[in-house]
């Protein structure tokens, strides 16, 4: 039975009449960048396309009308719970701008590869049906991404090699989850049903790496409590990533703690498995520092004190923390952030944040694993990065 304290009733006040979140500062000023920007993009399009489409009069006032609706509905998919303190409002209006965002991000890169390929092919009789084609095959990217973001990620199983390995660890299983975004558009009938096909896996332990919410406590603690229901012999372990600090980082910390989730922030904890033992640790969010100095990630912090001789296993959300944590000496990180880059073109532009966006790579001695994300973040919308649930079984080497 839990203990009184952490089944004491919830306020009385429900969740529609909390107070609407202020507009943090950061977020304020970037606006004023975002929407001349949107409304300048939005406004190429149309001077790319809209002409050579030769569209009647009244179609072309309808597709003016909702490029300009796009405009305006783009940022909403990041600010709606900013926008109004009706919690239900706030998740039409995030959904109405994450699809928009979506559809417009497609649009505009097949716009810019089609104005490319007509200046180097020089045939002005290719504009209409490459118009078209735009139209369309953004719509497509859309639809098909929108399905594949939308369906519960898929199982994937990676063997993962270390050097020194303990006979006793072989075969020792971590299902990792990440990014998984909770949210207006990723609610508790989504959670549920990651947490029901990892509690099929029967793993050793469950390390979540970062990224779980988009939001408050007040708003999202309904639809995270399935997360204590995971099951795994040696418990399930969790990090910040960055969107929990844009959440109340303290205030999650302490839910995740108390629905039975074990937090490592800039430490560690040794696990006995057969006879042998692991030292499994965990920083805080590499951005940490930016929102609290006391929580700036440190990887050797995470280590201190830990026994010599053991297998060290470092869950770090961002992978560019795998020099610290080579540094450091562990043997292997878990990371997330990059969600593989979610959908085309974006996976390219990953490298230039991160060192890896997805799958095993190695770094010295140290072995990384970046997931694609168990949920996904703004557009709903996957191409080319399929959601993960990962089974990472170690092998010895």
């Amino acid at each position: 039975m839990r203990p009184a304290s952490l089944t004491s009733p919830r306020p009385a006040t429900p969740p529609a009449a909390a107070a609407q979140p202020a507009l943090p500062g950061r977020l304020r000023r970037a606006l004023w960048r975002v929407l001349p920007l949107m409304g300048g993009l939005h406004a190429y399009i149309g001077w790319r396309l809209l002409p050579s489409l030769d569209l009647h009069p009244a179609a072309l006032a309808l597709a003016i009308a909702g490029l300009a609706l796009s405009a305006c509905l783009v940022p909403l998919g990041l600010l709606g719970r900013f926008v109004t303190d009706n919690p239900t409002l706030a998740d039409r209006l995030s959904w109405l701008g994450s699809l928009a965002m979506g559809l417009f991000s497609s649009v505009l890169v097949l716009t810019l590869l089609r104005d490319a390929g007509l200046l180097l092919a020089g045939a002005p009789s290719l504009a209409q049906p490459t118009a078209l084609a735009v139209v369309a095959v953004a719509g497509l990217f859309t639809l098909f991404g929108y399905v594949n973001a939308r369906r519960v990620a898929r199982i994937v199983r990676v063997e993962v090699p270390l050097a020194d390995l303990p006979p006793a660890l072989e075969g020792f299983t971590i299902v990792q989850l990440s990014d998984i975004h909770v949210g207006p558009t990723i609610k508790r009938d989504y959670v549920q049903a990651i947490v029901d096909r990892v509690n099929g896996l029967e793993a050793d332990l469950v390390a979540i790496t970062g990224d779980v919410v988009d939001g408050s406590v007040e708003h999202l603690r309904e639809h995270t409590a399935p997360l204590g229901q995971l099951r795994s012999r040696h418990g399930s372990y969790f990090v910040t990533g960055n969107h929990e600090y844009y959440s109340g980082a303290g205030a999650w910390m302490a839910e995740f703690e108390r629905i039975g989730l074990k937090g490592l922030h800039n430490g560690h904890t040794v696990i006995a498995h057969h006879g042998s033992r692991l030292v499994l640790a965990g920083v805080t969010d590499y951005s940490a520092g930016a929102f609290d100095a006391a929580q700036t990630s440190d990887p050797a912090a995470a280590l201190a004190g830990s026994p010599p001789g053991l297998t060290r296993i470092l869950l770090a959300h961002q992978p560019r923390s795998a020099p610290a944590a080579a540094a450091a000496g562990f043997d292997l990180q878990l990371s997330g952030h990059t969600h593989g880059g979610q959908f085309w073109p974006w996976n390219f532009f990953v490298p230039l944040q991160q060192p890896f966006t997805a799958g095993l790579h190695r770094l010295g001695r140290l072995t990384v694993y970046t997931s694609r994300g168990t949920g996904y973040w703004g557009p709903p919308k996957r191409l080319g990065a399929p959601s993960e649930i990962t089974v990472l079984r170690l092998v010895r080497a």
